[in-house]
């Protein structure tokens, strides 16, 4: 398989999907996939007109993680640091993409492959999709995942699963607040399309409003959210097709 196969790129009316494709290899996030994504993300970030994101995987799993094949070639600390820095540099352009971007979790989504489902906006699994971060049954803490999934669960969830390495469900994975919605298997597809047409549904300018400020006020304290979120919303409130929503709610157009 080329590398320019091993992420697709597909788009339609506004929505790009993504789909990782090395199923051979589980999707790891080799040097080479996590450059595409890299390449993939630079263009969504750069297209207006782009409105949703869905991030899915070929195969019998979403994401196994780095690929250690590739990682144990190179024995050395400089290319590791350099390697774990990169992609948490992808990982956190997924987080300050303009528009929503939606995890379809298919399979096991472990280790980096669980930082990644984390790491977006929003993701559905299927009821068959498990999730851990096994690095510990290896002798490596899972630090970099740890940074996503700590901002995704409670603490004592997020180091449970860390410091056990055990695999947890998809209800479980609902339950901690790490996916957002659960289906049947056969209906995983369905049930981001449902979702990618409500979001599809809402006013692209606030939409894109909302995911700019939704991030990073999280990461304030309370007293600058509210003064962060104040100043986003009444950007907001001044664009024409915010003026027209609120006039039509009150009868005036």
């Amino acid at each position: 398989m080329s590398e320019e196969n091993i992420l697709i790129r597909s788009d339609k009316e506004g929505v790009v999907h993504l789909r990782l494709n090395r199923p051979a290899n589980l999707n790891t996030l080799s040097e080479a996939m996590i450059g595409r994504l890299e390449e993939e993300i630079a263009s969504i970030n750069a297209d207006p007109n782009v409105r949703c994101v869905v991030l899915s995987a070929e195969g019998r799993a979403f994401c196994a993680g780095h690929d250690l094949s590739e990682m144990r070639a190179t024995p050395e600390h400089a290319y590791y640091q350099a390697l774990f820095k990169r992609c948490g540099k992808m990982m956190q352009s997924l987080v300050a993409l303009p528009v929503p971007i939606i995890a379809q979790v298919q399979g096991a989504a472990v280790a980096a492959g669980c930082q990644l489902a984390a790491s977006c906006d929003l993701a559905i699994a299927a009821e068959s999709a498990r999730f851990a971060v096994p690095g510990i049954n290896l002798g490596l803490f899972c630090s970099t995942p740890a940074v996503a999934l700590s901002r995704s669960v409670s603490a004592k969830r997020a180091f449970d699963m860390l410091v056990t390495g055990d695999m947890i469900n998809a209800e479980t994975a609902l339950n901690s607040g790490l996916i957002s919605e659960v289906v049947p298997d056969d209906q995983l597809d369905a049930a981001v399309q449902a979702k990618v047409d409500k979001i599809l549904s809402k006013d692209p300018q606030a939409v894109r409003y909302g995911k700019a400020m939704f991030h990073p006020q999280r990461q304030m304290d309370l007293a600058q959210a509210y003064d962060y979120a104040a100043d986003v919303m009444a950007e907001n409130m001044m664009e024409p097709s915010t003026t027209a929503g609120i006039d039509k709610f009150l009868g005036r157009a």
